[in-house]
């Protein structure tokens, strides 16, 4: 086994020396919305250390936005639903040419699979694999450390091909949505996937309308079609400009909207990550998560969260059914926070030019 090891690296290192020339890479992450920002900036070390064409792999849902990533050549999607009828022709298209390299960032079982089908020598895994994965790898890309940013675990594979570990950037083209609503423009994102990770709506309601008094603000309501009915009943809430996205955009359309606005308040979700990577600030709402692990990543960002022993308890249900670690935040401290950011942002702004 160590023999083995040993020469799978010797032939990384090979593939990261200059004379590696167009390698064509394969990389695999199949969801979730977050998770696929986390891995832009490892995607770009490939590209760029490699001088690589980049194929990835995702599930239909996201098949639109990664076309939206700049250093992706080839978008394949592949069927969340292993029993769908497309799974036939996606697997077909998975296996169309083969590739100098697989990595796989995703590190369950169903994107191992997705990995072994496809037609490579060499395959990568991440150090946070889990459900058996590690089965269908040759190697795996550093030990596993969960004390970091999801962003840094990515990364350990430019450092386990001995590429150059670049400054974290996010290359994404998003289409430029027409936004006519006066500056400051902040948008409120109060759901998430998991209802322990939602900041109450009444308290984004609140501080949405102490930034329409204090900095006469246009609030933008950003949710999913299931989300819909709910951003209706807290427009109602609101006196002055506030405009309901909720279950009207595009993944593609919501990144366009997103690097529009001044500033995103938001729990811990798919959408704040995509705001983090656009540069636009992000002031985040932390409860039963890490913030270490997946807060908004860069120096442009806040975040605010309660201080209970029981945090982070990565529950997607508060044991205590109250949400105790999130009504803690007080609309008031993230109203506090936020006019600090317009501010911060309105300065830097100035100084450009």
């Amino acid at each position: 086994m160590k023999k083995m090891t040993a020469r799978l690296q010797s032939v990384s290192r090979r593939i990261a020396t200059a004379d590696a020339v167009a390698a064509r890479v394969l990389v695999v992450k199949l969801s979730s919305l977050g998770d696929l920002f986390h891995a832009l900036p490892a995607v770009h070390c490939l590209k760029t250390g490699l001088q690589a064409t980049i194929d990835w792999v995702v599930h239909p849902a996201y098949q639109d936005l990664v076309a939206c990533f700049a250093d992706v050549d080839r978008v394949i999607p592949l069927a969340r639903d292993v029993w769908s009828g497309a799974l036939v022709g996606d697997v077909r298209a998975l296996r169309a040419q083969p590739y100098d390299l697989i990595v796989d960032l995703q590190g369950i079982l169903k994107s191992a699979l997705a990995s072994r089908l496809a037609r490579g020598s060499r395959r990568i895994g991440p150090s946070f694999h889990r459900e058996g994965s590690r089965l269908f790898y040759q190697t795996i890309a550093g030990p596993r450390n969960k004390d970091r940013h999801a962003v840094e675990e990515n990364l350990d594979v430019v450092r386990h091909l001995g590429l150059p570990v670049l400054p974290p950037v996010f290359p994404v083209e998003f289409p430029m949505q027409l936004v006519g609503e006066p500056e400051p423009r902040v948008a409120l994102i109060p759901f998430s996937r998991w209802p322990s990770k939602n900041w109450p709506v009444s308290s984004f309601v609140q501080a949405g309308r102490d930034l329409q008094e204090h900095a006469n603000a246009s609030i933008f309501l950003i949710g999913g079609a299931a989300e819909a009915a709910a951003c209706a009943e807290m427009e109602k809430e609101f006196k002055g400009r506030v405009i309901n996205l909720a279950g009207k955009l595009s993944l593609p359309q919501l990144g366009g909207v997103l690097q529009a606005m001044n500033l995103v308040i938001a729990n811990d979700s798919g959408p704040m990550h995509m705001a983090a990577s656009l540069g636009t600030p992000v002031l985040a709402v932390f409860g039963p998560t890490d913030k270490k692990r997946t807060g908004p990543y860069g120096d442009l960002h806040r975040v605010t969260a309660g201080n209970l022993r029981c945090q982070p308890c990565f529950s997607k249900r508060c044991r205590f059914q109250d949400g105790s670690c999130l009504r803690t935040v007080t609309p008031g401290c993230v109203t506090t926070i936020a006019l600090e950011m317009l501010h911060a942002a309105s300065a830097r702004k100035k100084a450009r030019g």
